[in-house]
C-alpha cells in the first residue's frame, strides 16, 4: 500500500511540473505556428488542433515527439526540425498561457 501511495504522489507531482518554458520568448518563436494554429492558439481551420490553453507539458512532449519521429506528421516534423529544446519549451509555455476556446468548460465558437 505504501508503494501505491508513493507512486500516486509522484504522478501528481510530475503532472504539475511545467516544462520550464518562457511564455514571453515563446510568443515570437510561435509566429510560424500561427498560420495553422492561430496567433492565440485557436486554429484557423477545423482540421488543425487548437493549442491555446493546452497543458504546457503535453505541448512540449508533443513537439519533442514530432522532432524525434515517434509522432508522425510530415508538416509538423518539418516545422520542429530546427527548434532547440528550449524553443519547444518556450512555445509550449506560450500556448499554455493562452485562453484558447475552452475557457469555462464549454467550447466557444
Amino acid at each position: 500500500m505504501k508503494k501505491i501511495l508513493t507512486l500516486c504522489a509522484l504522478t501528481v507531482l510530475s503532472a504539475s511540473v511545467s516544462a520550464g518554458g518562457n511564455a514571453s520568448a515563446g510568443k515570437d518563436k510561435a509566429a510560424a505556428c500561427a498560420g495553422c494554429h492561430g496567433v492565440d492558439g485557436v486554429a484557423t481551420a477545423p482540421m488543425n488542433p487548437n493549442l491555446g490553453g493546452q497543458h504546457e507539458n503535453y505541448l512540449y512532449h508533443a513537439l519533442k515527439s514530432y522532432k524525434n519521429g515517434s509522432r508522425q506528421n510530415a508538416i509538423m516534423q518539418g516545422m520542429v526540425a530546427a527548434l532547440s529544446d528550449q524553443d519547444m519549451k518556450d512555445i509550449a509555455a506560450f500556448y499554455a498561457s493562452q485562453k484558447g476556446k475552452l475557457t469555462d468548460g464549454t467550447l466557444k465558437p
